[in-house]
């Protein structure tokens, strides 16, 4: 087949047919089930524990039965598999209530008193931001100087964006289970490699003695990234302990209440002017990460090293901080901290534009960057951009000329310019990450490929077929790609980042590359290929200078929207996006992330609202957590420029987490022209606009 050629998903029809098998579908031999008993107070010292009389077959499995390590290996190991003598935030996991019979376990619970010694709380993150104590991480980094910069005026606006919850299909679920010495977790999860780096450390237990297999996985968003490790460490030690298969799968209020969400954020952004020009932008990000931080510095670096966006200023300073909190924690979410920063700057040029009383695109064009310019972390533009021709393409199919002369009342246009990095910051992918794939060509013909990236329904499994399909000249049917076994794949680093068509797809294409001279042989063949980093990319991580991604994906969007002038509801019509992700690889797929994206991004821009009060998410179902339906969808219109980049599969770059994160700046762009007045925060709701135009300076 050619890369040109359209295909079925690989997926489908056993999705559609319901072949497909989840977690909660298959059958394990003597399987008990867990639930989780929870902390009930936001911080406090665990006093007692009151249990009911022991009853047969039920199983208590807390800190004590842990064989090595009480706590989950991520960046830092500050957070506990179970709490032990204190908790954190409500709904902190204390124990596992495990038994085969499911009424059993609840009844059981009902009879748990769990006493506390109550302890200082923080809620709001700007009550401790300016204590060291609270602070998990705090970087700077600087181009140009600031302070000796010549400037007359000082424009600046500080933004805020709260809580987003995954809200993927499937919930979480994972199962443990002890053979003949080795741990296996089974689960809906994106990262393999972490679920088994995290279950060597607690256990203690070697590679070679710990399993992990992804079954399939129905969506996640970021949201089974880092999440699993904690539930597959909690399962692994209750098989440990009773030596039978344990089972743990949320419920939907747990779910949506106790894991992971988007880093609300605060960002200040001062823009120095010279004679009307733009001389240097100085920024300031702070994220609420609860608890522990999790994947929460990794969050700050990416949002921190998307400002300045798409412009080049020549004097750039940005601080970021992650504040602790006895909120739930937060984590990785699709943009990973892009979508709460270039909120904020897009909010940001347009208010300027507005200021200046100049046209929102014209304004941005004389900062765009283009190759060979210097990024705002002091690394260079290596690729080709074309952000005037996608301006020109977005002004001329959206007919933005007409729509800004010919507005009616109550409607409004707005627009974004975002950039995103693929794959892991700086050096990420070179020295932590270090991606392995493998490509086997069988006795029989058929090509496997043996990668640890899951299909999570963003269609990789299709991509990455496809890739090498492609390049060996063979039918699509003909490639075999499982689930991943960590058994049976090599680690070549987790589904995140927007790296696996980009990154992984281009070390199958030279695999596949290598493996041509081989297809006419009956023998069995594999071949490896690892990552070696491009030598244009050189990274400084103490001082955060360098090329921070290897290429960058480009995005502009305009919204149209109108707004009600008696209720204030608010109505997207019309989403019109350009996009620069190199050479796309499938068009379907392409499509497919962008109607996603923009769905996804339109509920973060205008109704998703998480709202958690004294360290409790009172939105905790699909009642009371609204998200876009079907009929809130605008009419979405999308084309691309091809731009091919070198060290991708076909000329292909990010693509997956670029289609959401311009649509919510956009879109509250679009409002704030509607109603005639600057909003600082999103979601943009009726109840907020009402007091907007109350007062226009909240």
């Amino acid at each position: 087949m050619r890369i040109t050629d359209k295909v079925a998903r690989v997926d489908t029809r056993d999705k559609i047919s319901g072949k497909t098998r989840y977690i909660e579908d298959i059958a394990f031999e003597n399987l008990h089930y867990a639930r989780t008993l929870r902390s009930t107070v936001a911080k406090g010292r665990i006093t007692g524990i009151r249990y009911p009389e022991p009853v047969d077959g039920i199983f208590i499995i807390d800190a004590d039965d842990v064989p090595v390590h009480n706590d989950v290996a991520m960046i830092e190991h500050d957070m506990p598999v179970f709490a032990k003598d204190e908790v954190n935030y409500i709904g902190e996991p204390i124990a596992l209530i495990v038994s085969k019979d499911k009424n059993q376990i609840i009844d059981f619970m009902r009879g748990i008193e769990v006493t506390y010694e109550g302890l200082p709380a923080v809620f709001d993150m700007n009550d401790v931001k300016e204590d060291a104590n609270h602070v998990f991480e705090d970087h700077t980094f600087v181009k140009g100087s600031i302070e000796t910069m010549d400037y007359d005026e000082v424009f600046e606006g500080t933004y805020r964006t709260g809580y987003q919850e995954q809200l993927y299909m499937e919930k979480q679920g994972v199962v443990a289970c002890v053979e003949e010495g080795v741990v296996t977790v089974y689960g809906s999860m994106q990262c393999p490699y972490y679920v088994k780096n995290a279950l060597m450390h607690c256990t203690g237990y070697d590679e070679n003695h710990v399993r992990v297999v992804q079954v399939a996985t129905g969506g996640a968003f970021g949201g089974k990234e880092e999440y699993p490790s904690l539930l597959a460490c909690q399962v692994a030690v209750a098989a440990l302990k009773i030596r039978e298969s344990i089972r743990l799968i949320f419920d939907r209020r747990e779910d949506v209440t106790y894991t992971t969400k988007r880093h609300p954020s605060e960002v200040q952004i001062k823009t120095y002017l010279k004679d009307r020009k733009i001389v240097g932008m100085s920024c300031l990000i702070d994220l609420d990460a609860g608890p522990y931080l999790g994947l929460s510095d990794v969050v700050l670096q990416r949002a921190m090293f998307t400002l300045t966006g798409c412009y080049a200023f020549e004097n750039v300073r940005v601080r970021g901080r992650i504040v602790r909190t006895n909120n739930i924690f937060t984590g990785a979410f699709r943009g990973f901290g892009a979508p709460q920063t270039m909120f904020a700057l897009e909010q940001h040029m347009n208010q300027l534009a507005n200021k200046l009383e100049v046209d929102a695109i014209q304004f941005r064009r004389a900062y765009f960057v283009k190759k060979g310019m210097i990024t705002s972390t002091s690394g260079i533009f290596n690729e080709d951009i074309y952000l005037d021709l996608m301006a020109d393409r977005l002004e001329a199919f959206s007919g933005y000329q007409d729509l800004k002369e010919d507005k009616a009342p109550n409607t409004g246009i707005g627009v974004a310019f975002v950039p995103h990095g693929g794959g892991f910051t700086g050096s990420g992918e070179a020295e932590h990450i270090k991606a392995v794939v493998k490509l086997k060509k069988r006795q029989d013909g058929k090509v496997e490929i043996l990668v640890s990236n899951v299909e999570m329904g963003q269609g990789a499994k299709t991509a990455l077929s496809k890739i090498v399909a492609s390049v060996l000249d063979i039918g699509i049917k003909d490639v075999i790609y499982e689930d991943p076994d960590t058994f049976c794949v090599p680690d070549s680093g987790p589904t995140v980042a927007s790296r696996t068509t980009m990154v992984v797809g281009n070390l199958l294409y030279k695999a596949a590359e290598q493996l041509k001279a081989h297809m006419k042989t009956d023998e069995e063949i594999t071949i490896t290929e690892h990552f070696k980093q491009p030598d244009y990319v050189i990274w400084d991580q103490e001082t955060m200078t360098g090329n921070a991604y290897m290429a960058y994906s480009w995005s502009a969007v305009l919204a149209k929207v109108t707004v009600d002038p008696l209720t204030y509801e608010i109505t997207c019509t019309d989403i019109y996006g350009v996009y620069d992700v190199g050479i796309p690889i499938d068009e379907g797929l392409f499509l497919g992330q962008v109607h996603g994206g923009v769905v996804q991004g339109l509920g973060y821009g205008l109704m998703e609202q998480m709202v958690s009060k004294n360290g409790k998410v009172l939105q905790d179902s699909f009642e009371s957590y609204t998200v876009p339906t079907a009929s809130d969808i605008p009419e979405m219109q999308a084309i691309w420029i091809e731009n091919k980049y070198v060290d991708g599969p076909y000329g292909a770059k990010a693509v997956g987490e670029l289609t959401l994160v311009a649509v919510a700046p956009a879109v509250a762009s679009a409002v704030a022209d509607a109603i005639g007045k600057s909003l600082y925060q999103i979601p943009v709701t009726p109840e907020m606009l009402l007091e907007v135009t109350r007062n226009e300076k909240r």
